[in-house]
């Protein structure tokens, strides 16, 4: 039987343990990088909807035509 470790997650044998390290960098990387480039803020896409609505950027009223 292949040796445990003790990890945050329970006793994982070792190739366990390696992935879930990756993992772990994966999503902190993830989450500093969406927060560095502001992404999924939900002020960028209110204000999109806002200036589509208000006509900056389409033209509402010739889309029926």
């Amino acid at each position: 039987m292949a040796v445990m470790i003790h990890s945050k997650y329970g006793y994982e044998p070792p190739e366990w343990v390696q992935a879930d390290s990756r993992l772990d960098k994966w999503c902190k990387d993830k989450k500093r990088r969406a927060k560095k480039h502001g992404a999924f803020c939900l002020e960028n896409k209110a204000k999109a909807v806002y200036q589509a609505l208000q006509g900056d950027g389409f033209n509402l009223e010739k889309k029926g035509n």
